[in-house]
């Protein structure tokens, strides 16, 4: 049931949209934290059998998924369905399919079906054909499924049964061409791509993003972290600063074996940056001087004061040779996701039950970078490719004059050891949060994302 196609010789673009997922009341009990907290999510436009759908963007997992006309649930009502009877290129395969996620989940049986993304076709691509959802709340966005774009070891349906949407591209991709590359548009209307400021290609950079007579000068790239005893699995690079306002915060040892720095996930499927409670408390605590952040008990959530101005960046790389991406102020205050009498959603939170990496880089660190996924050839391994679309000191001004003046003393950052590492006590009380971090971590997943599913049908982010 693998994929067929010719040698893809002509890249493609594709149409890429942002929508709001769903909102969730948060209210405490003293009525003073009210706001709406809303998630968004990037849907790409794939052809399956001759239908449309929208589906969403995942670089966090590796298979694609559809709602069939088979499935009764509410969760998947009032949502495009593929309808097996229209089409003559359907083949069912028997075996059955399942993903967990932290909230929600998703079954139904294997298939092979033509598959068009842009101007490519796929002849009897892998998929599964999605009878029952639960928790996916795909009403409404509008979305019918998932399109993974990580590795082929992340992906729930075995290589026995078939080959990912992602290795059937890649293998019908000459070496320099093997890539795919996109930009989450930060504004525009949810209801109109065309002016979502959003960008997907495959094959091709986008010109009116990269020059396109030295665009692959102006990238900078990364090889795709991986363990010596394990394949490639999602799309991950070592962490090797992350500052505020110019000053290190320090962050725990990583849990991956073997891990020079902590190890980030770039997940477009995820709204928030996630990381370990201790980093991210640290990371609060730090931005907080003057009171300008705090921990709402009831939903499990970092606020911090709508007009709270930092300059927060992520330096990914080894050692000195690290190269730092800005995030913008909006990004971090993140009124988008919920606000109420001048606070805001943090757009920085906590979820232990990151088993693939330590910190997972989902969609408010992604549209500050313009992103090259490259896979591997006979003489690199995978790479990502970052260029950074936000200026600091731009986006400082712009953050001012819609947000106001921040009233508060700069950020103090408290770093635990000179050492930039954990003692030992801390690992310990890390492992222990991991341990818990599925129960701990779900209000998160309800404001951030619906749920990362696990390698294999077991639940993880």
């Amino acid at each position: 049931m693998s994929g067929k196609a010719t040698l893809i010789t002509q890249g493609t673009q594709l149409s890429l949209r942002r929508v709001p997922r769903k909102v969730k009341n948060l209210i405490d009990e003293g009525g003073m934290s009210v706001f709406n907290s809303e998630e968004f999510a990037y849907l790409v436009n794939v052809g399956i059998g001759g239908q449309a759908f929208w589906v969403t963007f995942d670089t966090g997992s590796s298979d694609l998924w559809v709602v069939s006309s088979g499935c009764a649930d509410p969760d998947c009502q009032g949502v495009p369905v593929y309808s097996p009877s229209t089409s003559a290129t359907l083949h069912t395969s028997g075996i059955f399919f399942r993903l967990v996620y932290l909230l929600g989940s998703v079954q139904g049986t294997v298939a092979s079906e033509t598959v068009t993304l842009g101007a490519i076709q796929i002849v009897s691509q892998t998929f599964a054909l999605a009878n029952e959802t639960n928790g996916l709340f795909l009403r409404t966005t509008g979305n019918s499924g998932i399109l993974g774009l990580s590795f082929p070891p992340a992906a729930a349906i075995r290589p026995t049964a078939g080959t990912t949407v992602l290795d059937n591209i890649f293998s019908h991709l000459g070496e320099s061409d093997r890539f795919f590359a996109f930009k989450l548009g930060r504004n525009g209307n949810f209801s109109d791509p065309s002016v979502a400021n959003s960008s997907f290609t495959i094959g091709k950079l986008d010109p009116s993003i990269v020059d396109a007579s030295n665009g692959t000068a102006q990238i900078t790239y990364f090889p795709v972290f991986k363990t010596h005893s394990s394949p490639y699995d999602y799309w991950k690079l070592p962490i090797v600063n992350l500052t505020i306002n110019g000053f290190s915060l320090s962050l725990t040892a990583s849990l991956v074996p073997g891990a020079p720095s902590p190890i980030g996930v770039l997940d477009t499927g995820t709204t928030l940056i996630l990381g370990p409670t201790l980093d991210v408390k640290t990371f609060w605590d730090s931005v907080g001087t003057g009171g300008s952040t705090r921990f709402n008990a009831q939903s499990n959530l970092w606020e911090v004061r709508c007009d709270r101005a930092v300059d927060v960046r992520f330096s990914f790389g080894q050692g000195d040779e690290g190269r730092e991406y800005a995030v913008h102020p909006e990004d971090i205050s993140w009124a988008e996701g919920g606000q109420g009498n001048g606070w805001c959603m943090g757009g920085v939170q906590v979820n232990d039950g990151v088993t693939s990496g330590d910190w997972l880089l989902g969609d408010v660190f992604l549209r500050n970078v313009y992103v090259v996924h490259h896979g591997p050839t006979s003489s690199k391994p995978p790479l990502v490719g970052l260029l950074s679309l936000t200026d600091p000191h731009t986006a400082l001004t712009d953050f001012q004059t819609a947000r106001g003046l921040d009233p508060a003393p700069p950020p103090s950052v408290a770093n635990r050891s000179s050492s930039g590492q954990w003692t030992e006590d801390a690992k310990i009380a890390s492992a222990m949060s991991a341990v818990g971090g599925f129960l701990l971590g779900g209000l998160v997943a309800v404001c951030c994302k619906v749920g990362r599913r696990s390698r294999r049908a077991t639940a993880r982010w």
